[in-house]
């Protein structure tokens, strides 16, 4: 089972819809994600129009891939249209066991010196477009891509350095649990996610989950803090 296989940009026109097409996702302007996640984005979701960086963090980026799932996951699952570029050792199963609808997800490993025009094109007509981006591209051409997602309505998820987003969620803490003295199996993993931005995700949060967990992500349950989000008692959020 595998998402389907896109290579170079004429392999494009058939599967994003024009951009006058309706939108099959009825026109939300703010996407689903996984409850743990809500209280990191300033709209509880994705934001049609916004660009959510994903941080390759100060060390190995471990857990950033179980992160850029969780935010697929749930928009998937209502009936959006997702698309991965750049990232060629993605994994389709993992991708199908955090919820990700397969036959709704692109997949474009190497875009090679055409990922501007790639990615331009699936923002066209793809709801959420996730991309690794390339060490050696332009401000001015993550300017155009950005505003190009405003125009589109489109969310646009850069994996890496991207400045100007309008959220970065950051993996700044990860362990892992089951293993005991010689022996085990890694079973789940406490990450603490960190969010900055600007405008509305100014203030900086922090949320720790298990990622993944029993059931792929969940909140780690703490003690009662100020910092939680009101009303829910399940998010630890912390202000810095």
């Amino acid at each position: 089972m595998a998402g389907r296989m896109v290579v170079g940009s004429a392999a494009l026109a058939g599967l994003v819809r024009p951009a006058s097409a309706p939108d099959p996702a009825g026109g939300h302007r703010v996407l689903p994600v996984r409850p743990e996640l809500t209280g990191l984005l300033p709209s509880r979701g994705l934001r049609r129009g916004s660009t959510i960086a994903v941080g390759l963090g100060r060390a190995r980026p471990s857990g950033t891939t179980s992160l850029l799932l969780a935010l697929l996951a749930e928009a998937s699952r209502a009936g959006s249209w997702c698309a991965v570029v750049g990232m060629p050792t993605f994994g389709a199963g993992a991708a199908a066991e955090a919820g990700i609808a397969l036959d709704r997800l692109a997949l474009v490993p190497r875009p090679g010196p055409e990922w501007p025009t790639v990615v331009a094109a699936l923002i066209d007509g793809v709801d959420v477009v996730v991309t690794a981006v390339p060490s050696t591209v332009a401000a001015s051409v993550t300017d155009r891509l950005a505003a190009r997602a405003r125009q589109r309505g489109s969310v646009l998820v850069p994996y890496g350095r991207w400045d100007g987003a309008d959220v970065t969620l950051q993996v700044v803490r990860g362990v892992w649990e089951g293993l005991g003295p010689g022996r085990g199996r890694l079973r789940r993993r406490a990450v603490t996610i960190s969010a900055r931005g600007r405008g509305a995700a100014a203030r900086p949060r922090e949320a720790r989950v298990w990622l993944p967990g029993d059931d792929l992500t969940r909140v780690i349950p703490g003690p009662p803090a100020a910092g939680r989000v009101p009303g829910t008692g399940r998010l630890r959020v912390v202000s810095q």
